[in-house]
């Protein structure tokens, strides 16, 4: 008659055991050396998510800007096209006429490219404040 074999009492591995960096790794808190992790907001988890989540990259981020960026061009292009009918623009001293939904569209890009450099102009003087803080 044979019996099951308990082998527990096998040697160590020799190659090293394989970490899985979603699972925290206890730590001994006794050692005074060892100070332990302020809790993560998200669970504790790398990246702030939850396991088995997938992580967000830059690449999937421009893709979401890229589909989103589609879809207001889209929503502006049906915008153009509703809004044939043509206005008379004055601007300093020019005249000409437009397509209303044209002309509203060139109003928002110039209200757009002005909000842009006045954001510039403040980023780089807080660039300027930076740089001397740190010299």
């Amino acid at each position: 008659m044979t019996t099951p074999r308990d082998d527990r009492t096998e040697a160590p591995p020799t190659t090293p055991i394989p970490v899985d960096p979603a699972v925290p790794v206890p730590r001994d808190t006794h050692d005074p050396a060892v100070r332990p992790e302020p809790a993560r907001p998200g669970g504790g988890q790398p990246g702030g998510g939850q396991p088995g989540k997938i992580r967000r990259t830059r690449i999937s981020g421009t893709w979401v800007a890229v589909l989103a960026s589609v879809v207001v061009l889209i929503f502006l292009l049906v915008f153009v096209l509703q809004n044939p009918t043509g206005v008379t623009i004055h601007f300093l001293g020019f005249s000409g006429t437009l397509p209303l939904g044209v002309a509203l569209l060139f109003g928002a890009i110039a209200g757009a490219v002005l909000v842009g450099l006045v954001g510039a102009a403040r980023i780089m003087q807080l660039r300027r404040q930076a740089k001397r803080g740190l010299h």
